[in-house]
């Protein structure tokens, strides 16, 4: 598991009784304020404040095929060839991280290939590097490099 703390942050959120809405800086627009998006949001805080990630290489829920079914990945980061690098799958706080998650992200990788698969519920994060045929756990994101 890779260590998660995430950094201080002051979220913008409006609205109130269960209808809050959060800003995004990737995306540049209002999110209904979910148990999920919550823990996107402290996520994407965690990749350009702790680990440096630029704004710029991130894309949040983007449309992918997957053969006939479309769905849309929580958060991918981008090489600096743009290229896609790392796809990190988001659940709420009270989805424990299994083996069904990490199916689900592998699923991702079937569409998109990356070197870097991450699964995230907020409290815990796994990652895990595709290499040698296999899948290798990291204990650290990887250093982006531009």
């Amino acid at each position: 598991m890779i260590l998660l703390t995430y950094p201080e942050h002051e979220y913008r959120i409006r609205g109130g009784k269960g209808k809050e809405i959060i800003f995004d800086p990737i995306r540049k627009s209002w999110i209904r304020l979910t148990p999920e998006e919550w823990v996107r949001q402290n996520t994407i805080q965690y990749l350009l404040q702790v680990v440096k990630y630029p704004s710029t290489m991130i894309a949040v829920e983007k449309e992918i095929q997957l053969g006939e079914l479309k769905k849309r990945f929580d958060l991918m980061v981008f090489d600096p060839d743009h290229h896609p690098w790392m796809i990190i799958e988001c659940k709420s706080m009270d989805v424990a991280i299994n083996q069904s998650v990490l199916e689900q992200v592998l699923r991702y990788n079937i569409s998109v290939p990356v070197p870097f698969l991450v699964v995230t519920n907020g409290s815990s994060m796994a990652g895990f590097e595709r290499r040698d045929n296999g899948l290798h756990e990291i204990q650290n994101l990887p250093v982006f490099h531009l």
